[in-house]
């Protein structure tokens, strides 16, 4: 008996969340197909200059821009900023530091901290 292995295949919005680049931006192409998972691996090993451009210049999903400005996504939301952000304006935000980054990073520096000593913590009791 021979068992025949189905392709995996998934949505664009669930391989753009993967690559990690906003599915609006994407080419008309990857927007519109499906994409398996060895097309996901082969983009993730040789990206194309499209997904290579578009992870530098962005513009960048939520969860991207949180990481490059070292704050949540929740303290995004916050802050009103809903809307994807280019390498260009992620860097003028840096740059012009105004009063909610700086209370977002020093919230998330907070919770760093707070699970790493929950962490440590954990770690004695099981020790």
């Amino acid at each position: 008996m021979t068992s025949h292995q189905s392709t995996q295949t998934m949505k664009p919005a669930t391989a753009a969340k993967k690559l990690g680049v906003y599915l609006e931006a994407t080419p008309a192409e990857f927007r519109e197909g499906v994409v398996s998972r060895a097309e996901l691996n082969e983009l993730q090993a040789n990206p194309p200059q499209w997904l290579q451009d578009l992870r530098h210049n962005g513009p960048h999903p939520r969860p991207v821009v949180a990481a490059k400005l070292g704050v949540s996504i929740a303290g995004l939301a916050r802050a009103g900023v809903t809307e994807p952000l280019t390498t260009e304006q992620i860097e003028t935000l840096k740059q012009e530091g105004p009063e909610w980054l700086e209370r977002e990073r020093a919230t998330q520096a907070e919770v760093r901290k707070e699970t790493a000593r929950i962490k440590k913590k954990n770690a004695e009791r099981q020790a």
